[in-house]
């Protein structure tokens, strides 16, 4: 189901262009912020829960985790040389998880460990913290690999929409409106971090319904990555 080859290109795709750049950013800006919060108010249970959570959950991990998977997938559907690897013998399926997986393998580098020593800094008297919101980044951030995969393929504005999607539909409407949980990835990732930690991050949303939720979208993601790659390869299409 994995091929080397791919994630070797996947890993060169993302670290050879821009995107790596702000990869490394991104948790030395969390960490650097983590840092400068226990200096100013110490272990604050307030300042962790609006860092982790609003800069860490909220901002980095969808941000790692739509930069990783544009960067393993879009360009190569820009240039038109997604045409020679679709060529190949290979799966659809195989195409889909090794990409995925360079994706994820991001995600678990640049946005689960960062929150991980983050949690620490902010909250060494409660390891449990720094537990649970590295576990809701893994489930969020594999989440969102799997949605952005299937933007890449449908749109060559994969980026841009993804950026609309989480400042609009995560960020605007579900600050304003309480029922978007139900279909948030953040609110998903937050309500794992609320069970670890024995936080209130999110109010009324089951353990169970937000792991199903986020397992359907990983799940159906993929699947329908694969599926628009197959018709790409019989259209021709871009």
């Amino acid at each position: 189901m994995i091929s080397r080859t791919i994630v070797r290109l996947g890993v060169r795709s993302i670290f050879g262009r821009w995107r790596g750049v702000l990869l490394f950013v991104l948790p030395l800006v969390l960490l650097g912020l983590c840092v400068l919060a226990r200096a100013l108010v110490g272990q604050s249970e307030e300042a962790s829960r609006h860092t982790l959570y609003g800069l860490g959950l909220v901002v980095v991990v969808p941000l790692v985790a739509l930069l990783a998977t544009s960067g393993v997938l879009a360009p190569e559907i820009d240039d038109g040389s997604i045409s020679y690897l679709l060529a190949k013998p290979i799966p659809r399926s195989t195409i889909v998880v090794s990409k995925l997986v360079v994706a994820v393998g991001c995600v678990v580098a640049f946005a689960a460990l960062p929150l991980l020593l983050a949690g620490l800094v902010l909250r060494t008297d409660d390891p449990s913290v720094a537990v649970g919101f590295a576990l809701g980044a893994l489930l969020g951030g594999t989440a969102y690999c799997a949605l952005f995969a299937l933007l890449s393929v449908l749109t060559r504005h994969a980026v841009v929409v993804g950026l609309v999607y989480l400042l609009v539909w995560e960020g605007l409407l579900g600050g304003l409106l309480d029922g978007v949980r139900w279909l948030s990835v953040t609110r998903w990732s937050a309500e794992v971090a609320d069970r670890v930690a024995g936080l209130t991050l999110v109010a009324d949303l089951p353990l169970a319904y937000a792991l199903v939720a986020g397992a359907v979208v990983i799940v159906g993601g993929a699947w329908l990555t694969g599926q628009m790659l197959r018709s790409f390869n019989l259209t021709g299409d871009e």
